[in-house]
């Protein structure tokens, strides 16, 4: 994947009062990493938003400091939004190593139709959103590719052990973990125990009215 650069310059607005940097249009970000001093930065926001579509959940980032002329290798850690607006609050970045492998979550996606979803009385089980993987950053994949057009009946299932990656990827999760599975509905099975219950409260004889026994004897 190619790097996409990204200028940021140094913070000295720290804690509750970054907010008015984002009334400015610019967010705090965070630079960290092994071995490396950790700095507070910042960012226009139109910018940042822009790199984050471009980039991903496992984009590598060159970030450009003030006064360095070589851009910095990072990915993106965490960020954080307003949940209510969507707005951008926060981004730490991580710097990595080219020469060192790096652990990170890479999304799961699936490909290709399923034949045994064409029963309504199947469904299809994403069990695996993300896949924990270990490579060299320049390796670091956008996602991670699942065919499901080998699933003909229920029962069948895509372990990570079944998963096929560059022989420079390796996955970190159990390998006995399921990715996806189809399964029956149990729609019907609901459905035939409520037409018994039914049935039986039907067929159910009803009680005497007290004092209808000894009117009758």
């Amino acid at each position: 994947m190619d790097k996409i650069d990204l200028e940021v310059t140094n913070r000295e607005i720290l804690g509750k009062r970054v907010k008015h940097l984002r009334r400015q249009g610019i967010t705090p970000v965070h630079l960290f990493g092994h071995g490396i001093k950790s700095l507070a930065l910042q960012c226009g926001t139109g910018e940042l938003e822009r790199v984050l579509a471009q980039a991903g959940h496992t984009g590598l980032i060159g970030l450009k400091l003030d006064k360095e002329k070589k851009p910095r290798p990072v990915v993106i850690r965490e960020f954080d939004r307003d949940w209510r607006r969507g707005k951008l609050l926060h981004v730490d970045f991580y710097q990595v190593k080219m020469e060192e492998k790096i652990r990170l979550e890479v999304p799961v996606v699936l490909v290709g139709e399923a034949p045994a979803l064409k029963s309504k009385d199947n469904m299809l089980g994403h069990e695996l959103g993300t896949l924990t993987v270990e490579c060299f950053p320049a390796k670091i994949p956008a996602s991670v590719e699942v065919d499901i057009s080998s699933f003909t009946e229920p029962g069948q299932a895509i372990r990570v052990k079944d998963i096929e990656l560059d022989k420079d990827i390796a996955a970190l999760n159990d390998p006995e973990l399921v990715v996806v599975k189809i399964s029956a509905q149990l729609v019907e099975k609901v459905e035939e125990e409520v037409v018994e219950v039914a049935k039986e409260a039907v067929g159910a004889p009803e009680e005497a009215p007290p004092g209808k026994e000894a009117e009758e004897a």
